[in-house]
């Protein structure tokens, strides 16, 4: 049975940096010797796009794993960077929240595929869709933890309290071990008074929750998965690299992962 960590990354409002955050992290966290497991939750399947995969290839996807058509490693992808797989969405995952409502224990489908997971993956990073849907309950029913992205905007507080809740429901009926790993402020602007005063917002509220890494709104961050990239591929010492590297550092210590 694997023993690797599972994090989630989850917010239910769109636009936060879910996706950007989970390629950089998973890419930034094999760079360091970390054997990372990154799976695509999202019927959108923007990971899968943003490291250079079709997603309308029709090949099998997390899509056929979560119905218990075909097993977790059968559909793995080694994506040629160091240490990252991929479990690959399809736009077929967008008909499988109908189609999980007569599973039984449907909560559990992806922590039953995960028991199978290769013992060489030290950390697996689902990349949930931006909804409180069975596919994110089935992320954080399978999760130990949970890294939640909020865009250093107005009202970036908005939601997050519906979040909590959910999560304090799933960790009373569904999964005990659940707990916020960390909160990331992403899209940060440092020319307005706008994202400082968000941050400090949320830092009152969440004080040992939230990181002290700030991913800033950079158009290179942008730019990468358009050419199916990762940020460290495509600007490597740009400032959104070494936010994300940075932001690693502290994952690093606080899941206290051993090193290779």
């Amino acid at each position: 049975m694997n023993r690797a960590p599972v994090i989630a990354i989850a917010n239910q409002k769109g636009g936060v940096g879910k996706t950007t955050t989970a390629i950089n992290l998973g890419a930034c966290l094999g760079e360091r010797g970390i054997s990372v497991l990154l799976i695509d939750l999202d019927p959108q399947a923007n990971v899968t796009a943003s490291l250079g995969y079709d997603k309308r290839s029709g090949e099998p996807s997390i899509y056929e794993a979560l119905l218990g058509d075909i097993d977790l490693s059968a559909i793995l992808i080694d994506t040629g960077r160091p240490g990252l797989w991929l479990a690959p969405s399809s736009i077929r995952l967008a008909g499988a929240e109908l189609e999980l409502v007569g599973v039984e224990a449907r909560e559990h489908q992806l922590r039953r595929l995960l028991n199978g997971t290769a013992k060489t993956i030290d950390l697996v990073m689902l990349d949930c869709p931006p909804s409180l849907g069975l596919l994110t309950l089935n992320a954080l029913t399978a999760a130990n933890g949970i890294i939640v992205p909020i865009q250093c905007e107005y009202l970036a507080l908005e939601g997050l309290a519906q979040l909590t809740n959910t999560i304090g429901m799933i960790v009373e009926t569904l999964n005990p071990s659940l707990r916020i790993t960390g909160i990331v402020m992403t899209m940060f602007d440092a020319r307005t008074n706008l994202s400082p005063q968000v941050v400090e917002e949320v830092r009152q509220h969440f004080p040992a929750l939230l990181f002290r890494s700030e991913i800033p709104r950079s158009v290179r961050l942008s730019e990468a998965p358009s050419y199916g990239q990762t940020i460290i591929e495509y600007a490597p010492r740009s400032a959104g690299a070494l936010a994300y590297r940075q932001l690693t550092e502290e994952l690093l210590d606080r899941l206290k992962l051993p090193m290779r």
